[in-house]
């Protein structure tokens, strides 16, 4: 399998896994989130086939963090009645998790790249899994914040919420 094939199994698989996160998490935030990540690895593949295959592809960067914001506004109108799920912390130190795994790759692939266009692909695809990665960096950093979050004059001055 070469480097191409191997990076389209990888996006349609993280495609998959968000897909099924997504159904898990029917009723709760996280299915936006995992919509938005699925349709991005999906776009990703795309790519990687048409530059496979020798068709035209364009490099379109994300949108993903302008929508996880709109999503976030909704967040206390959901309820989720009697169903266990790990948290939308545990969830997204996860997906970080994974989301390092790919920029790790894509490094790796690009750096072992002797095609200039291949090696621009594997480029793009590890600044959107970066933009990924920091998006969910930000999800942790919100969820944790309101957590961790005590307001008191006592406790000195915080970083900026």
């Amino acid at each position: 399998m070469n480097p191409l094939e191997f990076a389209i199994k990888m996006e349609l698989d993280g495609e998959q896994y968000y897909a099924r996160q997504m159904e898990i998490n029917e009723n709760n935030p996280l299915r936006s989130v995992c919509l938005l990540m699925a349709e991005d690895e999906k776009k990703h593949a795309e790519i990687l086939k048409n530059k496979l295959n020798g068709l035209p592809f364009e490099l379109t960067n994300t949108n993903i963090r302008n929508e996880t914001k709109n999503i976030f506004a909704d967040l206390k109108d959901v309820n989720v009645p009697g169903k266990m799920l790990p948290s939308q912390l545990d969830f997204y130190r996860t997906a970080l998790k994974l989301e390092q795994e790919s920029i790790n790759l894509y490094t790796h692939l690009s750096d072992k790249a002797e095609d200039i266009q291949v090696k621009e692909v594997f480029d793009f695809l590890i600044q959107q899994e970066k933009y990924h990665y920091e998006t969910l960096e930000e999800l942790v950093a919100l969820i944790s914040r309101s957590e961790e979050w005590v307001e008191s004059a006592e406790f000195g001055i915080r970083e900026e919420y």
